[in-house]
């Protein structure tokens, strides 16, 4: 009995010692205990009102639950209606305009935003530290097609109620019109009210329903698309990309177009397609042009001869190919050209130009016709036969091969004039030149022999210009 009062008593004094903390502590010795240990010891908390509430349970279950409510957001969080790479530019911000700059995205729909990463992998990355993307509430937001805004086809814009403004684009028609009517249909649904609260489960329910319903509603955007872009409708896809029938009525189609498409005679004859510069007839060109000497080798002689004389290796030493192979493209397209601009500074650029159209030839600058009677010509001892012999074969050649030929070979002289600086002799000159001006239709087993004569045929037509082509100032 005493025991039991001095319990009480001790209770009261530690209750009334604690009061201001509204925590109690009992320890229960265990008799037993050879160590004299605390065995068990257990944890109240008092309210002000003096009710114990119910602690934590460290049941398993319980505790992931705790966490899931944590940690996992909701789901109107992780829904994700639609993901791809767009063209993406931000106009404005805030209301204050910004300057255009398109960029590739990878664009993400969900329920009620769009975010933009730029690789798809970036997403994931995101999801994974929890670092926040640029997004786009769509919450109030504002879609439409414009087309003052940009010169690309297929752009619309997403204006929000913050004032911000994002253009999005995609050469593919049925690819952005997707896009569309399915940030369209998320703005849709969403609340109009500013706030925007987030919104329960049957709202998921209704995103997930049926894919009729989606499809009546996607249609049924369609028909309020504006006139312009109707035609392109006519090209949509109904039915997702990996639809079977689909798949099977392209590929007959494109089989269809590839076996029916026309020759590139038919085109040419059509004049659908030119016949250009480089790899075409010498014949073909100067037809064209109307002249016997084509017009880009006129246009090198030129240049070479304002800025190239004195420099060493001139027609020796080769130029970018690269920049060659770009000075030919637009000589081809038969665009506006000026070797005077800065991207054909290097003057071996527009000589390795000028030999690559003599090389491109399908027949050399000396028809295959005359190829054995000018070696037959430089066989012979006397000099002045030689002479006489190669001046009678150059008469007879065709006018755009004679004229050509004798343009050409004026302008190496001017290069030979100046070897004691540019260290081009005539003898360099005619190793450069000679294969790339005369060979044989049928090369096989005489390279060898054919190149000696080829050097030497363009050689002499170089040291005895003025005896072949007349005078040196014609």
């Amino acid at each position: 009995m005493q025991k039991s009062t001095n319990v009480d008593t001790s209770m009261e004094t530690l209750s009334s010692s604690h009061q201001g903390t509204g925590a109690v502590q009992m320890r229960i010795k265990n008799a037993n205990s050879h160590h004299d240990r605390l065995s068990q010891s257990k944890s109240m908390i008092l309210t002000d009102a003096g009710k114990v509430t119910e602690p934590i349970s460290r049941h398993r279950r319980n505790h992931s639950q705790h966490l899931l409510k944590d940690v996992i957001p909701p789901l109107e969080q992780l829904m994700v209606e639609k993901e791809g790479y767009l063209q993406k530019a931000k106009i404005a911000d805030g209301g204050k305009k910004l300057r255009k700059n398109w960029s590739t995205s990878w664009v993400v729909l969900s329920s009620r935003k769009i975010e933009f990463y730029k690789e798809s992998k970036q997403q994931a990355l995101s999801n994974m530290t929890g670092q926040k993307s640029e997004s786009v509430d769509l919450c109030g937001a504002h879609i439409e097609w414009t087309k003052d805004k940009s010169s690309r086809k297929n752009v619309f814009q997403i204006t929000t109620l913050s004032g911000n403004e994002f253009l999005l684009q995609s050469d593919i028609d049925f690819i952005i019109l997707d896009w569309f009517h399915a940030i369209k249909n998320a703005i849709d649904r969403l609340p109009k009210d500013p706030s925007c609260p987030s919104r329960n489960l049957e709202l998921f329910k209704i995103q997930r329903s049926c894919s009729t319903e989606l499809l009546s509603h996607h249609d049924s955007d369609m028909k309020e698309q504006k006139p312009e872009h109707r035609k392109s409708l006519m090209f949509r896809l109904h039915h997702s990309a990996s639809d079977t029938s689909d798949r099977s009525r392209v590929k007959s189609r494109l089989k269809k177009f590839i076996t029916r498409r026309p020759s590139l005679k038919t085109l040419q004859e059509k004049g659908l397609i030119k016949d250009q510069i480089f790899g075409s007839h010498l014949h073909t060109v100067c037809e064209r042009e109307n002249s016997t000497v084509p017009w880009f080798v006129k246009q090198c002689i030129e240049a070479v001869e304002k800025r190239g004389l004195d420099v060493d290796g001139i027609y020796r030493v080769s130029g970018n190919l690269a920049t060659i192979q770009k000075l030919r493209f637009i000589v081809n397209q038969e665009e506006k050209l000026n070797l005077d601009d800065s991207q054909w500074e290097d003057i071996h650029v527009v000589t390795g130009a000028l030999k690559m159209f003599f090389r491109e030839l399908p027949e050399p600058l000396f028809p295959y016709s005359f190829f054995e009677r000018f070696v037959e010509a430089i066989k012979k001892q006397d000099h002045n036969t030689r002479i006489e012999a190669i001046k009678s074969l150059v008469q007879k050649l065709p006018a755009p091969n004679r004229d050509t030929m004798k343009v050409l070979f004026k302008h190496l002289t001017k290069i030979v004039a100046k070897a004691s600086k540019n260290l081009m002799s005539t003898q360099s000159l005619g190793i450069v030149f000679g294969p790339t001006l005369l060979r044989a239709e049928n090369d096989s087993g005489n390279m060898a022999v054919h190149m000696v004569y080829q050097n030497q045929i363009a050689e002499l037509m170089l040291s005895e210009y003025s005896k072949i082509f007349g005078s040196a100032e014609d």
